[in-house]
C-alpha cells in the first residue's frame, strides 16, 4: 500500500512534462515558442464539454477524455505529421498501459478506459473529444495567423475536414470568419 501513493506522485511528476513539451508542428511555420501540450489539451477538454452539451452527450465525460488524449507524448514527445512518413505512431492504449501500471486499480482502470474510450471513437462523448482536438488546432492556426505566422491554412483545412459533429462543423464556419479578440465586443 505504501508503494500507491508513490506511483500517483511519480505519475503526477510524469504529467507535469506535457506543461515543457511543445506542439512540434508549428515550429514549421515558424511560431518561435508554441503552445504545451498541456495548454492544448486544456482548451480541447473545455472545447470539448462544450461540444458534448450542444451535442446532448456528457460533457464531463467529454472533457474527461480529451484531458487524457495526449498524455502519452511525455513518452514519445509530441510527433509532428511529417514524421508519420518515416515513424510507425506508437498505440496510445500501449504506452498508456506503460505510464500507469504501477499505478492502483482504481486510478490505472480510469485512465487506460478514458485513452481507449477516447481512441475507439464509438462514443458520442469520444466524438466531441476528437471534435474538440481539432477544433483547439483550427483556433490556434488562425490565433498564430493573426499574430503574423504564414503558411497556417493547412492546419485549419485539416482540423475542418476531419470534424465529425454538426456542433464542430458550425463552429469551424464562424471560427474562420472571425478575429481572435471578437470576444472583446460580445
Amino acid at each position: 500500500m505504501a508503494e500507491e501513493p508513490a506511483a500517483l506522485a511519480a505519475f503526477g511528476y510524469e504529467l507535469g512534462l506535457l506543461k515543457r513539451i511543445r506542439r512540434a508542428g508549428w515550429w514549421h511555420v515558424g511560431v518561435r515558442d508554441p503552445e504545451s501540450v498541456a495548454e492544448h489539451s486544456l482548451r480541447t477538454a473545455q472545447i470539448a464539454a462544450l461540444l458534448a452539451a450542444e451535442e446532448g452527450a456528457s460533457p464531463e465525460r467529454a472533457a474527461f477524455l480529451a484531458l487524457w488524449h495526449d498524455t502519452q507524448e511525455t513518452r514519445t514527445g509530441d510527433i509532428p505529421h511529417t514524421a508519420t512518413k518515416y515513424l510507425t505512431k506508437p498505440d496510445p492504449r500501449a504506452i498508456t498501459a506503460d505510464q500507469t501500471a504501477a499505478l492502483p486499480d482504481a486510478s490505472r482502470e480510469l485512465v487506460r478506459e478514458a485513452v481507449d474510450e477516447f481512441e475507439n471513437r464509438q462514443t458520442p462523448e469520444a466524438l466531441c473529444a476528437k471534435d474538440a482536438d481539432k477544433l483547439e488546432m483550427l483556433l490556434q492556426a488562425i490565433e498564430y495567423r493573426e499574430t503574423g505566422v504564414q503558411r497556417v491554412d493547412g492546419w485549419i483545412d485539416s482540423a475542418r475536414k476531419g470534424l465529425t459533429t454538426e456542433t464542430a462543423r458550425r463552429i469551424a464556419e464562424a471560427a474562420v470568419t472571425l478575429s481572435p479578440l471578437t470576444w472583446r465586443d460580445r
